[in-house]
């Protein structure tokens, strides 16, 4: 069972860490063409 849960949270941060950056570099990409 410790196996599985290890598991989950490594597919979890494959998916959530990218989706994040992404996140975040849309914000500040957002953020410099309101304020120039």
């Amino acid at each position: 069972m410790r196996n599985r849960t290890a598991l989950t949270v490594a597919v979890w941060a494959w998916v959530v860490l990218p989706f994040g950056y992404g996140v975040y570099e849309l914000v500040r990409k957002a953020s410099q063409l309101f304020t120039g």
